[in-house]
């Protein structure tokens, strides 16, 4: 059986075409893309700590800020989630409004130019959504730091092929469709094939080229019996409730990753890869056969060399194959990004060179680490327009395989370049860590001989208020901080013994961190905090 399994996953395989890698544990569930063998996207969904983005709240209107053009929502979680004005119009109430205008206004009727039509405004929020009122919306963006979650009223269900827009009768394809022809195809079967309910729009996924009829057909089915579900719980619960929960990620990765591109799903739980088959078996019996039950003794991720890649994921610093690298700073609002030569050498061709492999490094990276909101690229600096040009277009193409939106402009003449990325959930890095006890999240503590200065600064204070003359202290520090006054500061501290007529005694202890310093009273041990 062992030697089949060999055969089966032997490692030449493994590296090649593109695999979704399913870890199945107690406490968390972990996805890896890889292209070629190299990680290219990790999701981490822990038991307790589920996504939101997705789901589908009846809530309440809480408090209205015209000044921010916005309303607060009780959904029912911990913080209130953010409604901004124009995510508060849905399009089948735009143009009901409209309907109305036109139904009063004297003479009837629209001349076919628009006028007489009045779009809903910023200042008719208050009066649709007045205090105390309930409104059906999804959350678009998760809670991050210290910001409750975004929220919108214009829904959308996303399916295997399309996506269904309850409230909103627009058709679309996905852009990222670009063959003429087949946007025509896509187009006839929506407005020929498919029996879309009134007032509803409908998305084709970048997933429904090439694909027939009755995938759709079927599809659209589902989406909408799923929206009548949601219709009847709103209508019958009530607010602050949750009436659609956005699937697990296993459900998920089905969902939006097993595509036609994905040529093998491998799972080491056998519930979860029989779970996943009967998912896809709905949708496509033949997509059943590239998910495996994957049994070792050894941890997947370790066994197909993901972990290693995971925890290169966490450095700051990331080496390229040409000898530079990058300097990735993530902040709350802006992740800073620094490309330096390293090892390369600084030919032109050469900076050139390091750059393009910066640009798609930096293009990874983002995936792989989840991270959004504005970036800033410094790379190293080009005379030539034509090579700043090839390394903006090299961003641009590798760009094209994320799923979140992104935008991006040409290289400054700074050498800059800026991009945003849309962010729906926390970044890996907050996912998995957390700030440092010892530095605050600063990333860096207090040198031995700073910590020496402050000492003799805090001990000056502490013996120039003390009445009593002969006072005898005993500081304990740590180890580092010890050894910088054993061998560079024993003069100094006797000085201000004699001066102060005191006597300290030191002692080092190891569980201490380089910043944590206690001073005593020798006689009571008790603590003197200033």
């Amino acid at each position: 059986m062992f030697a089949r399994l060999r055969k089966l996953f032997g490692s030449k395989k493994l590296n090649e075409g593109i695999k979704i890698i399913v870890n199945c544990e107690k406490l968390e569930t972990r996805v890896a893309l890889l292209e070629n063998g190299s990680l290219e996207e990790y999701t981490v969904e822990r038991k307790n700590d589920e996504s939101i983005v997705g789901s589908i709240y009846k809530g309440v209107v809480r408090n209205i800020e015209p000044g921010l053009n916005a309303m607060f929502v009780d959904i029912g979680l911990e913080k209130n989630a953010f409604l901004h004005f124009w995510d508060a119009i849905p399009e089948a109430l735009d143009s009901g409004l409209e309907e109305i205008q036109r139904h009063n206004k004297k003479g009837g009727g629209d001349d076919g130019k628009g006028k007489g039509k009045r779009r809903i405004q910023s200042k008719d929020i208050p009066d649709l959504y007045p205090v105390g009122s309930e409104v059906l919306v999804q959350v678009t963006k998760g809670p991050i730091g210290t910001k409750g979650p975004r929220i919108t009223t214009n829904i959308s269900l996303p399916g295997r092929y399309m996506v269904l827009m309850p409230r909103n009768d627009q058709l679309g394809i996905s852009r990222k469709i670009e063959d003429p022809k087949e946007r025509t195809r896509l187009r006839k079967i929506m407005s020929d094939k498919l029996t879309i309910p009134e007032k509803m729009g409908v998305i084709l996924r970048t997933v429904s080229a090439g694909q027939k009829v009755r995938y759709f057909v079927r599809d659209l089915a589902i989406l909408v019996d799923q929206w009548r579900e949601i219709e009847e719980k709103a209508s019958t619960n009530k607010a602050p409730t949750c009436v659609f929960k956005e699937p697990d990620l296993i459900e998920r990765t089905v969902r939006d990753f097993l595509t036609d591109e994905i040529d093998e799903v491998l799972c080491d739980d056998q519930a979860a890869a029989e779970r996943m088959k009967d998912l896809i078996g709905v949708i496509s019996r033949r997509s059943r056969k590239r998910i495996q039950y994957y049994l070792t003794t050894t941890p997947i991720f370790e066994k197909l060399g993901i972990q290693r890649q995971i925890d290169d994921a966490f450095y700051r610093q990331v080496w390229l194959p040409s000898g530079g690298y990058l300097v990735i700073d993530e902040t709350e609002a802006l992740i800073a990004i620094d490309v330096n030569t390293g090892r390369a050498k600084t030919q032109d061709k050469m900076i050139l060179q390091t750059n393009i492999e910066a640009a798609e490094e930096v293009a990874r990276q983002v995936r792989l680490r989840n991270i959004g909101g504005l970036l800033v690229i410094d790379f190293i600096d080009m005379k030539s327009r034509r090579d700043q040009m090839a390394v903006y277009k090299a961003m641009k193409e590798r760009l094209k395989h994320d799923k979140a939106k992104t935008q991006i402009l040409q290289i400054s003449p700074l050498g800059l370049m800026e991009m945003t990325r849309q962010r729906l959930h926390e970044s890996l890095n907050i996912t998995v860590n957390e700030p440092c006890h010892h530095c605050q999240g600063r990333g860096m503590v207090k040198s031995a001989e700073s910590m020496s200065v402050e000492l003799q600064r805090r001990l000056n204070s502490i013996l120039g208020k003390s009445e009593a003359p002969g006072r005898e202290l005993l500081v304990i520090v740590n180890p580092d901080v010890m050894e910088r006054l054993r061998t560079h500061d024993g003069e100094l501290f006797a000085e201000l013994e004699r001066r102060h007529n005191a006597r300290l005694t030191f002692r080092s202890d190891a569980s201490y961190h380089r910043e944590q310093v206690v001073v005593a009273d020798a006689k009571t041990q008790k603590e003197i905090r200033e």
